[in-house]
């Protein structure tokens, strides 16, 4: 099989000739430091691996709705420390919202949600720009780059992560997000769904979706953050309706949680997703059992991830590497599963990630 082949049984949920492999995006941090500044096709290619590219279209506004929503940064400066801390003033016709950001080399993070009030939530749902088309064209020319060789896979326009929940608690604080659906779940409901419609008018606008593979979802609606019981109130009505009008435009789907899903996997099932990820394995902070979900859900979903990249690309070696690969390849006999690890990576010896690439091929079905 050709790589495109080969992941694309994965996404049908089917056996390919061997197990697909993939990393969760190459990150600039790594790229840098440890492979000498190469592009992520470059990286690929380096380790033998059929490449799986993160990219999106381009999404195309009017002018006025750009002059309603006008965002100014300003650099508070950087510490000691190498953090650097940027205020974020957004000016609409009837008032200002704040949000402030810190980042680092390797990552960055919010540390002053835009959203403070419901006042703040009417001037974003009144004034946040929304595409007046879409332009798959970096979508294409990737795909035409890799051909047979991969796939191309991204999120598809969202206000902060893949779905309505997670993205409002991009928007508002996670602990915020989960007062309100205690305190006032009627709000909350309205402001999701308000989400929602403004996500549902970009994919109607986009047309035909250009993506192999759309990521939905987000780390916010994880069991390690909230019970069952809010997910499936909170999440499952909006997940579904997303994903339907994903579908309807010829796309597959793989609903994203950052490691903690299974007390809620009969939920998360439902949703419409065509496979999961990131199986993150109990010793990273999620809670995956492999062959539990292959067990219980195996035969409606695929599955991505599962491999402990603290464990083999930063402190294993090449033999511990073979062995975890086998292990994952052994916990999903019936195909359906590309191993990846659980979630980006920014450290690790080259020779780790060669070894993760080199026992994926030798995992034949």
């Amino acid at each position: 099989m050709k790589g495109r082949e080969r992941f694309l049984a994965a996404l049908n949920n089917q056996k390919a000739d061997r197990l697909p492999c993939q990393v969760h995006n190459w990150m600039s941090y790594y790229l840098k430091t440890y492979l000498g500044g190469i592009s992520d096709y470059e990286a690929y290619e380096r380790f033998g691996m059929d490449p799986v590219i993160y990219t999106h279209p381009r999404f195309i506004y009017n002018d006025r709705d750009l002059a309603k929503w006008e965002v100014k940064t300003i650099d508070l400066g950087t510490d000691s420390d190498g953090v650097r801390t940027t205020r974020h003033n957004i000016t609409t016709p009837e008032g200002t919202l704040t949000e402030l950001r810190g980042d680092n080399p390797i990552t960055g993070w919010i540390t002053e949600h835009m959203i403070k009030n419901e006042d703040d939530f009417e001037l974003w749902k009144k004034y946040f720009p929304i595409p007046t088309a879409v332009d798959w064209t970096p979508v294409i020319e990737a795909k035409n780059r890799i051909g047979e060789h991969g796939i191309v896979r991204d999120g598809y326009y969202d206000f902060g992560q893949g779905s309505p929940w997670q993205s409002f608690a991009y928007m508002i604080g996670t602990q915020e997000i989960i007062m309100k659906a205690i305190d006032e779940p009627e709000w909350l409901h309205y402001a999701l769904d308000t989400l929602l419609q403004k996500k549902l008018q970009v994919i109607e606008i986009g047309g035909k979706i250009e993506l192999d593979l759309i990521e939905t979802g987000g780390g916010a609606g994880s069991s390690t953050v909230i019970s069952p019981t809010i997910h499936e109130e909170f999440c499952l009505p909006y997940d579904k309706i997303q994903h339907k009008a994903l579908h309807d435009q010829g796309t597959k789907i793989v609903y994203h949680l950052c490691g903690g899903f299974m007390p809620m996997l009969d939920i998360v099932v439902e949703n419409g997703a065509d496979g999961l990820e990131t199986m993150t394995p109990a010793i990273m902070g999620g809670d995956c059992i492999l062959s539990e979900c292959t067990r219980r859900i195996g035969d409606r979903m695929f599955f991505i991830g599962g491999f402990d990249q603290n464990a083999g690309f930063e402190k294993g070696n090449p033999a511990l590497i073979k062995q975890m690969v086998y292990d994952l390849h052994a916990d999903c006999p019936d195909g359906g599963y590309i191993v990846s690890p659980s979630d980006h990576f920014f450290y690790g010896d080259p020779e780790n990630i060669q070894a993760f690439s080199d026992a994926a091929k030798e995992c034949t079905y």
